[in-house]
């Protein structure tokens, strides 16, 4: 810590209210932050923004040197591996001094681009982003004869998108604009184009609407509204491009619909009807659906029904459920399909070819990955009629790569690795995998990095992240940003605990609705297993997460104030109670799956027991950096912006409580790859300053 005294924090005015459910009184001071018009609430926001600059000032110089060390090792001016889709060869570079890629094409055979072919400009974030102190491309697709590009954008980061409609052959934008929309497909006829649309108040996709390219919006015709307020829509198309795929999905269940894409204008067919606790998605081949669907376990199996009876009495097991493997997808080619699983923890892609043109199929190979802990998913793959196969690899040391795997021979062949200029040596890190033992003996697999000529037992400085919710399996991915604190000394391990699904289905539902606090026990059991086999120093320990990893992180300080030097918290979710008893607010309604639903009291009263806002306690808590943004669609900025002015009520001691609001963006922060940097910067130079590291 610097020996400067800190300035003055701001102190939010509080007005009482209080809101009484199953007996229980729930008061809050702090519920006028949530009016956004009010000047109160800018001024407060801003006066924390200049508080916290004021704590940092004495670092200005170390985030500038972190930000240029960051900046070191991206190579700014680069090209992305192209991939072919119709009659060209698509890819996006970037250009040093430029905040956004530049999405562009070529024209080609079937073997590579032609190198003399004059590249096309598709979409220019740069030039699009221009004025915009916020700006983001949501969903995009091209009509199958190349000319008509669908896009949509977001320039304010509350990921409300508008939809617009390119002629790629004039350079033109077509007059007319759609808001709110999310999924944008076109049918065989390069001419009709599908896309979905949220409601007004809870960004929900509720309606699915059909656009003849050319006409005006006002003739787009409703094709399907789904008024269930736990599903959201979202529309694709199989891989063959036969069938335009309509899926409704809630946190639990999904519904998928199918219109042949060559008749648009033709109604939607059911594959099987939603049903509680079902989920299943559906591919095309030769006049079969392929379902994966776990009807008969959480982990999922594969299986196969008749294009004109898609329903459940007529399907037939091609994969079956394993209680020791999770059948994340599948990806379905001509001859042969992926199926990408979870094993372990880790990710399997394993070959099935087809028998011949019917459904049967066998396992053929699977893919080797050289490394204990790694992260490999299908990559960029749109052709159906193929005999290659596309994927990502990646480990907490080895920098993204394409391959392209060859089904006949079994030979994988490097694309492309990601360059890290500015003298990274690969061999200088080295990656592990442990397990800690939680409180109830299950086993939390832990992923480990560190510089082996810097590491010293039991005295590095540990950084320890997790999120933990959702079934979302925590990646074990490459970082350039990440040698900053690497080549210091700090050893960085990412926890993957239980209501992430990082050991498939059941590995969520171990920590979500009413297990949720076995999150949060995890996470202190990783910490602690950490600590005692060495990694780190148990006194200079730092911890991070983000949104419901957020919630982790005010979870578990409530608990153990002690075993942490300092925290950063992205956009945490941290007033549980008031935003699940506000059904007006977006994806409430939803997240009934995920946490309960506080109006049945045995929901209520376990969420009370961990909310972060409610748990809040006078004692010394560690050094604490809060991160939201104004414009955030999914964590309110009123959830960390309460939970800061309540809690600087309530701390004792000196460490720092910072709250910095982007006052320009959304849930993922800054959108200009260079002001992301320097979001970064601010965050290292915070944890080094409190793990004792000067420079």
């Amino acid at each position: 810590m610097d020996s400067n005294p800190l300035p003055t924090p701001p102190i939010a005015p509080k007005r009482h209210t209080e809101t009484t459910l199953h007996g229980v009184r729930l008061a809050d001071d702090y519920a006028w932050l949530r009016d956004k018009e009010n000047p109160e609430t800018a001024a407060y926001l801003e006066a924390e923004n200049a508080y916290s600059e004021a704590v940092m000032a004495p670092l200005a110089g170390l985030r500038e040197q972190l930000y240029n060390e960051m900046l070191s090792h991206i190579k700014q001016t680069d090209v992305s591996v192209p991939f072919r889709d119709g009659a060209y060869w698509y890819y996006a570079r970037t250009e040093e001094g430029l905040q956004y890629p530049i999405q562009c094409r070529k024209p080609g055979t079937a073997a590579a681009p032609h190198s003399d072919a004059p590249e096309q400009v598709i979409l220019d974030g740069n030039v699009l982003a221009d004025k915009f102190p916020f700006f983001a491309v949501g969903d995009t697709d091209i009509s199958d004869d190349g000319r008509w590009l669908a896009y949509t954008t977001d320039t304010k980061g509350f990921r409300q998108y508008t939809l617009r409609v390119k002629d790629l052959e004039s350079g033109q934008t077509l007059q007319g604009e759609v808001e709110r929309v999310g999924s944008v497909v076109w049918a065989a006829d390069n001419c009709t184009l599908f896309y979905t649309v949220e409601d007004e108040q809870q960004k929900r996709q509720h309606q699915f609407w059909r656009h003849v390219c050319g006409r005006p919006h006002a003739e787009d015709v409703l094709v399907f509204q789904d008024d269930d307020e736990r599903f959201n829509l979202a529309a694709g198309r199989t891989r063959d491009g036969k069938y335009i795929v309509l899926v409704s999905a809630s946190h639990t269940t999904t519904e998928c619909q199918v219109l042949a894409a060559d008749q648009p204008a033709s109604r939607l067919l059911l594959i099987t009807p939603r049903e509680n606790e079902h989920e299943y998605a559906v591919d095309h081949r030769n006049g079969q659906w392929f379902i994966r669907t776990n009807d008969r376990g959480r982990n999922f199996r594969l299986v196969t029904a008749p294009l004109a009876t898609p329903g459940r009495e007529h399907w037939t097991e091609l994969i079956a459920h394993r209680d020791e493997v999770m059948l994340e997808d599948v990806d379905l080619f001509s001859g042969f399909f992926i199926a990408c699983e979870r094993e372990d923890g880790l990710p399997r892609l394993r070959l099935w070819s087809f028998v011949g043109d019917g459904p049967e199929a066998a396992p053929a190979a699977e893919i080797a990955f050289p490394e204990p802990a790694y992260s490999a998913h299908p990559h960029i793959n749109r052709v159906f009629d193929t005999t290659t196969f596309r994927y990502g690899y990646q480990s907490l040391v080895t920098p993204a790569s394409v391959y392209e795997y060859d089904v006949k021979s079994g030979a994988s062949t490097l694309l492309k690795q990601l360059e890290v200029p500015g003298g990274f040596d690969r061999a200088l890190y080295a990656s592990e995998r442990v397990h800690a033992t939680a409180a109830d003996g299950a086993q939390i697999p832990v992923s480990i990095v560190y510089r082996r000529d810097v590491r010293a037992p039991g005295r590095n400085p540990l950084y320890v992240y997790a999120y933990g919710s959702y079934g979302y399996s925590l990646p074990i991915s490459f970082s350039s940003n990440r040698l900053s604190l690497l080549d210091r000394g700090v050893v960085m391990a990412y926890a993957h605990i239980r209501g992430g699904g990082d050991l498939g289905k059941p590995w969520h539902d171990a920590g979500k609705m009413l297990l949720k606090r076995n999150t949060f026990t995890d996470f202190i059991s990783a910490v602690e297993h950490l600590t005692a086999g060495g990694y780190g120093d148990a006194r200079r320990v730092a911890i991070e997460g983000g949104s419901a990893g957020g919630l982790l992180m005010g979870a578990v300080v409530n608990m153990r104030h002690d075993l942490f030097r300092a925290v950063v918290s992205h956009v945490p979710f941290v007033d549980v109670m008031n935003t699940m008893l506000d059904a007006s607010l977006p994806l409430t309604v939803p997240e009934y799956e995920e946490w309960g639903d506080p109006k049945d009291e045995k929901y209520f009263r376990y969420m009370l027991s961990y909310s972060p806002y409610e748990n809040l306690k006078p004692g010394a808590y560690p050094a604490m950096l809060v991160k939201t943004s104004l414009h955030d669609s999914q964590v309110m900025y009123w959830e960390p912006a309460k939970y800061v002015a309540r809690l600087r009520t309530l701390k004792t001691g000196s460490n720092p409580l910072l709250l910095v609001t982007n006052m320009q963006a959304g849930h993922g922060g800054a959108s200009g790859r260079y002001d992301y940097l320097k979001e970064i910067a601010l965050d290292y130079a915070f944890l080094l300053r409190e793990l004792g590291i000067s420079g």
